[in-house]
């Protein structure tokens, strides 16, 4: 837990592990998601208060334009492939694959806490996961999303010495 500089500790929150099938002909896939923000006020430049999701401009077919804090970093990201889980249901489509879902709250304050949680968790929750996705993300423009590959911080090599 972080020490403010009177001394005050406070408690992280609580990361959400969530899980849904256990099919072991699927493979288990881990989304990654948060749902802090880094702070705004209305006088850095918003149009509507950006705690408040706000929809401009009506819906047109499947597209929704939508302004808030947190809509593309991370929070629309997380609603997605929950949404995407409900629609699979709602149509009562067999699932392709097994859901883990880990979403946390200090991801913008360097994911205090979050690794110890991992190592915790290495061998219970985490133990059958074959893919992560991290859906931390952003759109390159109104028509084209990024796609992640790779994350920084992680290195991947085989060295062989004879």
């Amino acid at each position: 837990s972080p020490q403010l500089p009177d001394g005050q500790v406070l408690p992280l929150p609580s990361v959400i592990l969530g899980e849904l099938g256990k099919d072991p002909q699927n493979p288990t896939v881990c989304f990654y998601g948060h749902v802090d923000v880094q702070p705004a006020k209305k006088e850095d430049g918003w149009n509507t208060d950006p705690y408040t999701l706000t929809e401009i401009n009506g819906v047109h077919l499947f597209i929704r334009n939508l302004y808030g804090r947190g809509a593309t970093d991370n929070k629309g990201p997380v609603l997605a492939w929950i949404n995407a889980v409900k629609t699979f249901r709602a149509l009562k489509l067999a699932m392709p694959v097994n859901f883990k879902f880990v979403i946390e709250g200090m991801e913008e304050a360097g994911s205090l806490g979050l690794e110890k949680l991992l190592e915790e968790e290495n061998q219970s929750f985490f133990s059958d996961v074959d893919y992560i996705v991290i859906s931390d993300n952003l759109w390159l423009s109104n028509k084209k999303p990024a796609l992640t590959y790779g994350s920084r911080g992680n290195a991947c090599f085989f060295v062989e010495v004879k």
